[in-house]
């Protein structure tokens, strides 16, 4: 388990280094035409796109290097956060393009980003208020026919137990933290913007959950996948005992969280 955890994290790691290179092979080809090809004029406009990409691949650089560095050392480095975060972001869907172009499923590098964050949110210490921490979760965990509405209120919930959801009200209700069910991303960043947590529990699938990660950042998200015995979207489960571990690691403080993705 833990060499296919590291295996994931060399996939978007790798994709970013060779984004990096693509950038700083353009950086080097502008050289050149600068060098031979342009007038005076359009040299100097040349030179100014120029030193901006150049600053940009040194800004991107040293964030690549921060996250390395905290993800080898599974420790926060203070004052690199923002830089890891704008990095990260910035190059994301530049790997998702370079991964097309390697045929690389868009999964598999969503889910190699969501390891990554993962671990970088793990390499820091929390004490967070239960009422300041969320579980977002995806509506897809209720069974397609139950009658009962839980995206407006998860009270409505019956505990039934034929699905997760049951689960998860026992399992936040006991650690006193709020939890929320969304129909999709649109609804997500509303409860989100509602709730105005300080960490967020996330549950839903590789895209919805780098998604939603790049949209509440800079808040500290844990995401977990969920499992699809019967396909996409229809009747998920959740490990509910990977959501209690990421809600002992927002509540008690703590690195080096069992969390991981399958």
């Amino acid at each position: 388990m833990m060499e296919i955890r590291k295996t994931k994290k060399r996939i978007y790691i790798s994709l970013l280094l060779v984004s990096i290179a693509i950038l700083s092979a353009l950086a080097t080809a502008g050289v050149a035409l600068y060098l031979n090809k342009f007038t005076h004029f359009y040299k100097w406009m040349l030179l100014t796109v120029l030193l901006g990409l150049a600053i940009l691949i040194v800004v991107l650089s040293l964030g690549l290097a921060a996250t390395v560095l905290t993800l080898w050392h599974v420790k926060g480095f203070f004052g690199l956060e923002r830089l890891i975060n704008f990095s990260l972001n910035l190059l994301f869907p530049i790997t998702i393009a370079l991964g097309k172009l390697l045929h690389i499923p868009k999964d598999i590098i969503k889910s190699s980003y969501i390891e990554v964050n993962n671990n970088l949110v793990k390499a820091k210490n929390y004490k967070i208020k239960p009422e300041d921490i969320l579980v977002l979760a995806p509506h897809c965990l209720q069974r397609w026919d139950c009658p009962y509405k839980i995206t407006a209120d998860v009270s409505n919930c019956r505990r039934c137990g034929r699905c997760d959801i049951e689960k998860l009200v026992t399992l936040t209700e006991k650690k006193g933290v709020r939890l929320a069910v969304a129909t999709g991303g649109t609804l997500a960043r509303k409860i989100v913007m509602d709730f105005r947590p300080k960490a967020i529990v996330a549950i839903a699938c590789e895209r919805d959950l780098s998604e939603g990660i790049l949209d509440t950042n800079p808040i500290p998200v844990l995401g977990i996948l969920n499992i699809r015995p019967e396909g996409p979207c229809v009747n998920t489960r959740v490990d509910v005992k990977k959501v209690e571990e990421a809600l002992d690691f927002f509540l008690i403080g703590g690195k080096g969280s069992k969390i991981d993705e399958k």
